[in-house]
C-alpha cells in the first residue's frame, strides 16, 4: 500500500486522541515527543481531508492545558519529594542541574516561563510539576498556561499545515521522503533546544562558583 493510501486510511479520531494524549502526558511531566507528534499530525492534515487542523490545534492545546493543570496540582501535592522521585525515574531529564536551571527560570520570570516554557522541550516538560511546588497561585498559572497553549499548539499546527499545502504535489510525489524529512526535522528542533539547555546549565554552574568567591 502507498503510503498516502495508508495515511488516508488512519481515521481522523484516532489521530487526534493520540495528539491530545501524548502531549497531555507529556505536559503532566512524563518525557514525550509531543512536539514531533504534533508537527506529523499537523502535516498529515494537510492532506488528509478527514483530519481538520482546527480540531487537531484545539486538541493539541486542550491537551497542553489539561496536562500542565494536572501536573501543577500533583506538584502542589506532592512538593520537592516529587521532584526528587522524578530525578531517580528520569535522571536525563530531571537531573538535579535540570531542576535548578528550570527553578532559577521560575523564580526571575514567573508567568512568562510557564508561558515560554511551552516552546522549549525542557521546560514544557517542567512547566506543571515546578510551578505547583513553587507554589505559583493558580489563576496566574492558568493565564500563562493557556495563552502558551494556544500559542505553541494553534501555531505549531497552522505553520506545518500550510507549509504542507504548500508543498502536496512534492510530498505526493515522494511520500516516503516527505515524511521522513519531517519527523527529522521536528526531531532535529528538539535536540537542538536540548542542546542550548545544556550549554546554559554549564555556563551558569561555571559562573556559580565564580559568584560565590566573590
Amino acid at each position: 500500500m502507498h503510503v498516502q493510501e495508508w495515511l488516508d486510511s488512519v481515521p481522523a479520531v484516532a489521530v487526534y486522541a493520540v495528539v491530545g494524549l501524548v502531549i497531555g502526558l507529556e505536559s503532566l511531566g512524563i518525557p514525550l515527543p509531543g512536539e514531533i507528534i504534533l508537527v506529523s499530525a499537523a502535516l498529515m492534515s494537510s492532506h488528509h481531508t478527514g483530519i481538520n487542523p482546527v480540531v487537531l490545534g484545539a486538541c493539541a492545546t486542550a491537551g497542553a492545558v489539561i496536562g500542565d493543570s494536572i501536573g501543577y496540582a500533583i506538584g502542589r501535592k506532592g512538593g520537592r519529594p516529587l521532584l526528587a522521585w522524578l530525578g531517580r525515574k528520569f535522571p536525563k531529564h530531571f537531573s538535579e542541574g535540570h531542576v535548578a536551571t528550570a527553578e532559577r527560570s521560575f523564580e526571575k520570570w514567573g508567568m512568562w516561563a510557564v508561558f515560554f516554557g511551552r516552546f522549549v522541550a525542557l521546560l514544557r516538560i517542567f512547566a506543571g510539576p515546578l510551578a505547583g511546588v513553587l507554589h505559583m497561585p493558580y489563576w496566574k498559572f492558568l493565564i500563562a498556561n493557556v495563552l502558551g497553549g494556544i500559542c505553541w499548539a494553534g501555531g505549531t499546527t497552522a505553520v506545518v499545515y500550510y507549509v504542507g499545502i504548500v508543498a502536496e504535489d512534492w510530498l505526493k510525489r515522494f511520500s516516503y521522503l516527505g515524511l521522513v524529512v519531517a519527523l527529522l526535522i521536528g526531531l532535529t528542533s528538539v535536540l537542538i533546544l536540548k542542546r542550548k539547555t545544556r550549554k546554559a546549565q554549564t555556563g551558569q554552574r561555571e559562573a556559580e562558583p565564580a559568584g560565590t568567591g566573590d
